[in-house]
């Protein structure tokens, strides 16, 4: 029987190496610092921080949030307290730590993308950028920069000249064809790819007949969405040769080996870090002991079967 210490969780994003394939999602992990009562942060494959903008953002109105059916509406509107102050109050703290700091960040026109990406490019801690495309262009009318192949191949060329660092894009899943954007973001320069982002919905209270969200639609998230989300994964990874990161409604081991055994190298786990703040660590320790019990000494051996 294989002991802990010979199983191997590493894997490979291209030339981004993490301990393991577990992920904490941004927008449901603060800026990493909040879960550090909860977690050890530096058991993690590594954590993508709030997004980032230029500037501050106050977020949307409120209510912002609302349970839904097997996950939840979120209409923060992006709330974050912009590079500077990241880069003065949160860096120092977060370069102590070992685990994989990707930044998640955006932009409201492609000179912002390429903007953000070169002043974060700086810091030499941070191990990733993921690019958060589910943005609205102002420069176009507000039409979302993810929704349109030659918009991505813009956005992300645009940002892939302005770093060396390893880029990731997470993807909308609300286009027509996702592997079409898949593939324009690989074409432009994205390293790997973040799939997906939330959907749009929304709720309805029937007391006073007006959406529950001040912006009346939000992103649907949790494990309602897995089953679209784990679909996307598997078409999405066998359409493009850069490496895909799974996410979508991830809410415990099992949920992982899907995505792991659909095609993603890694995964992000979102939602669920509200209901359980521990729920990244019980995932990695149930990676562990799957592989221990099916006789895996390597995650990476991981494969669906034919």
């Amino acid at each position: 029987m294989q002991q802990n210490h010979e199983i191997d969780l590493s894997v490979e994003l291209g030339t981004l190496v993490l301990d393991n394939p577990v992920l904490a999602a941004s927008g449901t992990f603060g800026y990493g610092l909040e879960y550090e009562p909860f977690v050890d942060l530096n058991r993690l494959g590594g954590f993508a921080t709030k997004g980032l903008s230029l500037q501050p953002k106050i977020g949307n109105a409120v209510p912002r949030m609302i349970e839904s059916a097997a996950g939840m509406l979120n209409a923060i509107g992006l709330e974050n307290i912009g590079l500077e102050k990241f880069r003065q109050e949160k860096m120092p703290r977060l370069s102590a730590f070992q685990t994989k700091i990707l930044v998640n960040f955006f932009g409201d026109t492609v000179d912002e993308y390429g903007a953000m990406a070169s002043a974060l490019s700086e810091l030499d801690r941070v191990d990733a950028l993921e690019m958060n495309i589910s943005c609205p262009n102002v420069e176009e009318g507000g039409m979302l920069f993810s929704s349109d192949p030659a918009t991505v191949r813009q956005v992300v060329a645009k940002t892939r000249e302005a770093t060396e660092k390893f880029l990731i894009v997470k993807l909308s899943p609300n286009v027509t064809d996702i592997c079409e954007i898949a593939l324009a973001a690989e074409e432009a320069g994205a390293d790997a790819l973040s799939v997906i982002n939330t959907f749009v919905g929304m709720a309805i209270d029937i007391d006073t007949r007006k959406p529950y969200l001040a912006n009346t639609t939000g992103g649907l998230s949790g494990p309602a969405i897995k089953p679209i989300a784990l679909n996307m994964v598997h078409r999405v990874s066998r359409a493009v040769k850069i490496p895909v990161i799974g996410i979508g409604g991830i809410a415990s081991t099992e949920d992982a080996l899907e995505f792991l055994l659909a095609g993603a190298s890694a995964i992000q786990i979102g939602t669920a870090n509200f209901i359980d703040p521990t729920i990244t660590m019980k995932v990695i320790d149930g990676l562990m002991e799957y592989c221990r019990t099916h006789g895996l000494s390597s995650i990476r051996d991981l494969r669906m079967a034919d």
